[in-house]
């Protein structure tokens, strides 16, 4: 499978670290003893930890390197376990190659400790035994009418490498809340490099969780983990842009489960996941 961006010879000496994309970055994970390393992953960080998707798909890349044969991604079961810093490795391990279905084990380490673990699940096409078409949007306000995000004074640095657009209008002053939700236009300014369902991962974790919305005070939150599930084997989309929908299912004690939904200009959706949120303050 050709994945642009991700095979091939890293270059360890590639520009500017803060600036380059993701598919850039995948390029330069060099296989030493077994594993892959990084050595600088600048831009991507929100506080002291890589933004999600961010690690997340330098780990689908490390697979993906390792296992280049196997079929499309079928599905990924990802967890946070500590903070991803700059310099990381990457050890990409086959679990079971079965004739439908390759499991593949992800485990990126910082500073010697484990930092995130994933199964990846990968499978060939076959005949299909009947069809289910994914949910559609019909009445989306498209990317190009939507209004950018207000000015902030503190974004995360990621957030910088991305264009983001509101697809709900603002809460008029005094309005009740719409409900713990949050859906946004979201782009990659950078896009090299990544093969389609790459890009769904490393763009699939941008919104904060839709439990913000219900929340009573400030205070941080915290990714603990993220299923999701590609609806179909090649995505796309126009310009770039991918809608993106937060929402909380349940909150309480300081957690929230959270449905994340994707879809595309044409309002096919195109990913869907779970996730469970740590909410402090």
């Amino acid at each position: 499978m050709d994945t642009p961006g991700i095979t091939g010879a890293p270059d360890q000496a590639a520009p500017d670290e803060a600036a380059m994309g993701l598919g850039a970055m995948a390029a330069r994970l060099a296989p030493l003893g077994g594993r892959y390393h990084l050595d600088g992953a600048q831009g991507w960080l929100q506080g002291r930890t890589m933004y999600g998707g961010a690690s997340s798909f330098l780990a689908y890349a490390a697979a993906r390197r390792q296992f280049p044969d196997l079929g499309p991604l079928r599905a990924g079961q990802i967890g946070f376990i500590a903070p991803v810093g700059e310099q990381l490795e990457i050890e990409a391990t086959m679990l079971r190659s079965g004739r439908n279905i390759s499991h593949v084990e992800t485990s990126l380490y910082c500073a010697g400790a484990l930092a995130h673990r994933t199964i990846w699940l990968f499978g060939p096409a076959r005949d299909a035994n009947g069809a289910v078409e994914p949910a559609a949007e019909p009445a989306l306000l498209p990317p190009e009418d939507a209004p950018p995000l207000d000015a902030q004074e503190f974004v995360p640095d990621f957030i910088l490498r991305m264009d983001v657009r509101r697809a709900l209008p603002k809460d008029p002053v005094g309005a009740a809340p719409r409900g713990a939700v949050i859906r946004r236009w979201v782009r990659l300014k950078e896009r090299g490099g990544l093969d389609p369902l790459g890009e769904l991962i490393a763009i699939g974790d941008t919104l904060p969780p839709g439990s913000m919305r219900a929340m009573e005070r400030r205070g941080p939150i915290s990714s603990i983990n993220w299923a999701l599930t590609p609806l179909g084997n090649a995505p796309q989309t126009r310009d770039g842009w991918w809608l993106l929908e937060t929402s909380s299912n349940f909150m309480d004690c300081g957690f929230s489960s959270e449905t994340l939904r994707m879809w595309n200009t044409d309002g096919r959706e195109v990913m869907r996941g779970l996730q469970s949120v740590a909410v402090f303050g």
